[in-house]
């Protein structure tokens, strides 16, 4: 029997290393119909409702937001310009993918099961067109790799190598599943955000934004071709993805787009958040202090609140 694989390590760690407890917390995204994306969010991917006012709503898995919905007046979705690509839900095991997977196919909504090797998938898009990832991690079938010149591949537990967008075995995952498994039961108390991929308008800037000056560890930018990097807390494969998939300096969305309005981290305590604001001001990046915590734009005018875990 094959043993795991070893844990892909950071391609380059900050002297100013943002704490390694920090985690994804959650995406607030700005929709136009907040009773019909609250229904798909609800009844298509079991999540919970934690409250709701008059123009907005929480959900997740029970405990702390994992997704936030605002409804804006005649917002338009716009292309070709930054933003969240796709935000991801990690699910804690194949058991619990398998049962959100088997809800998409009873309720026949469209979805696109991949395997990454490292990490077993479906991607969807909501109602109003955000795409979600849904995962659970696989270490034991294999590990992401960064070459030297930055590209990415996937190399399988035995050997075999892999460009980590294989079709996944449906049939396999959904074996998990036993009688006893309702489909209709909201998601477990322990799915939560897993991460976060956004569209940016520079690799580069990107790369000295959140790892040199944030701190998070550098786990790969690829520059032959794919135009993709990954940034993480603690070593973790990513937290954070970019691209420049919407073009070399993509401008930000108009004030009226639909779709992203921010994403946020979490952090262990407040002597780590203090940490962060320190760092923050010593390489004078402009921030506001709000009632959850500092918020932050990246060069591509992506907003990220950084906060501490209740």
């Amino acid at each position: 029997m094959n043993s795991a694989p070893p844990i892909p390590q950071p391609v380059a760690i900050s002297p100013h290393r943002i704490h390694p407890q920090t985690k994804p917390g959650y995406v607030h995204l700005k929709v136009a119909d907040l009773k019909n994306q609250l229904a798909f969010y609800q009844q298509v991917l079991g999540l919970r409702l934690h409250w709701k006012d008059e123009n907005s709503a929480g959900l997740g898995a029970g405990g702390a937001d994992f997704v936030r919905l605002t409804q804006i007046q005649n917002g338009k979705r716009y292309r070709g310009v930054t933003g969240i690509y796709h935000f991801a839900i990690l699910f804690p095991n194949r058991r619990e993918l398998a049962r959100v997977v088997a809800r998409l196919f009873a309720t026949r909504w469209q979805c696109y099961p991949t395997d990454h090797v490292m990490t077993k998938t479906t991607y969807l898009d909501d109602p109003e067109g955000n795409n979600i990832e849904l995962y659970c991690e696989s270490p034991e079938d294999g590990i992401f790799v960064v070459n030297a010149d930055g590209s990415f591949y996937a190399r399988h537990a035995d050997g075999r190598l892999s460009d980590g967008r294989e079709p996944l075995d449906v049939d396999a995952l959904l074996a998990h599943l036993t009688k006893d498994d309702r489909l209709d039961e909201p998601v477990p108390s322990e799915v939560r955000m897993g991460h976060f991929h956004m569209y940016v308008s520079n690799l580069n800037d990107t790369r000295r934004f959140y790892h040199e000056q944030l701190g998070f560890d550098d786990m790969g930018v690829a520059r032959s071709g794919f135009r993709m990097g990954m940034v993480s807390a603690g070593g973790y494969h990513h937290h954070l993805g970019y691209n420049t998939w919407q073009g070399e300096g993509a401008p930000p969305p108009p004030p009226d787009a639909l779709g992203l309005k921010n994403i946020s981290f979490v952090l262990p305590d407040r002597a780590a958040l203090d940490q962060l604001l320190a760092r923050i001001e010593e390489v004078e990046m402009p921030y506001n202090q709000t009632n959850e915590g500092i918020l932050v734009t990246d060069p591509a005018q992506n907003s990220v609140l950084f906060s501490v875990e209740d």
